[in-house]
């Protein structure tokens, strides 16, 4: 049985189509990403997953639950860190988590946890004193304190600085490695393509596409993007002209070729022939961020 498990999930709001039929499956132990355009229907799915909004159609279980008819056994079992949350103003650290691992019988180690995010320096810090990536960091300890088997983590690492990210990157897998399934919501590709082993991307209500990171660079429609700066500029109609390029641009003075591995090769081929040095060549591979456009058609909004 999927930890989650989507069937043919509906919502709309005021007539509007929202969520159109969204399906998808997370293995225990997986770490499962959902991109998408903003509107797209991603929060509002995830919403359904955690119980905070009832599906108009469709089905949805965690660990074998109906999160609005079995609420309190879902909670017991699911950790939840939202897009948006707040607490009392003069409400401490310490006292928010030793507060939320009070409603768990076998709740996780809160000083750990409060090591992994940085925060020793403000367990007696009010919440209302915190940074927005202090507070962001909070609420990913508060979503991991009840020790849960799954959680959805929603714009998991907005508002930290880089190291912060990336340490909280390294905390995340730590907690797939003990075994818990993370459903996690992010706009940042780098951290969708470090972190995810699927990732189902959501547009209009719908998922577009479902597949590994590498198999969704795998269907964007440029693999390479070939960039350079020769003494002797080239023909563009023998650029156009090569095998399966994209397109030819002209960025900051340098030439920009897009295609795929049998263009790469073909350009080598021409510099040879042409006796031209190009100079700064870079080849650069296909990005999750190229998937996405190609995908979502981000480039027409």
């Amino acid at each position: 049985m999927p930890t989650i498990e989507v069937q043919g999930l509906r919502k709309a709001y005021g007539g509007r189509k929202v969520v159109d039929g969204v399906s998808f499956e997370v293995a225990e132990g997986e770490i499962f990403g959902i991109l998408g355009p903003n509107g797209a229907g991603k929060t509002t799915t995830v919403e359904c997953v955690e119980g905070l909004r009832v599906p108009d159609a469709g089905t949805v279980r965690v660990g074998g639950f109906d999160p609005a008819a079995q609420h309190a056994d879902v909670t017991r079992i699911l950790g939840v860190q939202l897009q948006e949350s707040e607490l009392q103003p003069k409400l401490t650290v310490r006292e928010a988590l030793e507060l939320y691992a009070s409603f768990y019988e076998r709740p996780a180690d809160w000083r750990g946890l409060v090591e992994r995010l940085g925060l020793e320096g403000q367990l007696t810090a009010r919440f209302g004193k915190l940074s927005g990536g202090q507070k962001q960091r909070l609420f990913i300890a508060l979503a991991l304190v009840g020790n849960p088997r799954a959680v959805v983590l929603d714009e998991l690492t907005t508002g930290l600085d880089p190291r912060a990210r990336r340490d909280t990157w390294s905390l995340i897998e730590d907690v797939r490695a003990g075994g818990v399934t993370v459903l996690l919501v992010t706009h940042f590709m780098e951290e969708a393509q470090r972190l995810c082993d699927r990732i189902a991307v959501i547009d209009k209500g719908r998922v577009a596409a479902l597949d590994t990171p590498a198999g969704l660079i795998g269907r964007a429609a440029v693999s390479k993007e070939i960039s350079f700066a020769a003494e002797t500029p080239l023909d563009p109609a023998e650029l156009h002209a090569l095998p399966q390029v994209a397109t030819v641009e002209t960025r900051d003075g340098r030439t920009v070729v897009s295609g795929t591995e049998a263009t790469v090769g073909a350009f080598v081929s021409l510099l040879a022939r042409r006796a031209v040095t190009a100079h700064q060549l870079r080849v650069a591979d296909a990005t999750l961020d190229d998937a996405f456009l190609d995908l979502t058609g981000a480039d027409d909004r």
